[in-house]
């Protein structure tokens, strides 16, 4: 059993999910204090890839990434480096498809959080970079967390997106859910009940570390 689809969706999973925590948290942050109406043209925007079927989004990548496209060519021409194809062209179709997840967990910690406390904060001479990240994040933990564990596990069962950008070959693109696809294909049903079950016990010691996370979190409080 090549074990290469699990190393490859782990680190396409951790890469991805590493990406869309700091850039959801700020996306989150900065759209929570905006206006409604620039609120709702951006949520609606950044929200829409989790109505999306993957396969739309994929295609849409292609559009943007591919070696004849704008921004694909120009990598091709520039550096040498081809945007699709590769194990790593599964991040991007990854992270577009996990970031509203992440985006938006992350958006409701902060709308919920306490203002009060910050305005504290100021008055007694605390920057504002002191008040995210030691007083804000700890408060909007929970959620973040919550939204950062969604994301790992949706980047892990991603599929449609990557198959369309990243494809399959085996030992260099394939991932655990594109390698279920193609074994079900060839008939190969044992070995790709293996590869559901691996999928499936990750996903379960994630969430079951996340739940115990939490529970140790709620009784020091």
């Amino acid at each position: 059993m090549d074990l290469f689809p699990l190393w490859n969706s782990l680190r396409v999973a951790g890469i991805s999910t590493a990406i869309i925590f700091f850039v959801g948290i700020f996306a989150a942050y900065y759209i929570a204090k905006a206006p409604r109406v620039v609120k709702g043209v951006l949520d609606v925007i950044l929200t829409l890839p989790l109505v999306l079927p993957p396969t739309v989004v994929g295609f849409l990548l292609l559009r943007v990434l591919g070696p004849k496209r704008l921004v694909g060519a120009w990598f091709l021409e520039t550096f040498g480096l081809r945007l699709t194809m590769t194990w790593w062209s599964a991040i991007f179709a990854t992270a577009v498809v996990i970031f509203p997840l992440m985006y938006r967990t992350a958006r409701g910690a902060f709308e919920s959080f306490d203002e009060t406390l910050a305005y504290s904060a100021r008055s007694l001479g605390l920057s504002n970079r002191y008040i995210f990240w030691r007083i804000r994040m700890p408060c909007c933990r929970q959620g973040i967390l919550a939204g950062t564990v969604l994301a790992f596990a949706r980047a892990l069962g991603e599929y449609g997106a990557t198959s369309m950008i990243a494809g399959y070959t085996p030992g260099r693109t394939a991932t655990i859910s594109t390698t279920v696809y193609q074994l079900w294909r060839t008939n190969d049903d044992a070995l790709a009940f293996k590869w559901v079950l691996v999928n499936l016990a990750i996903s379960f010691v994630v969430l079951l570390a996340v739940n115990l996370l939490e529970k140790k979190t709620g009784r020091r409080k």
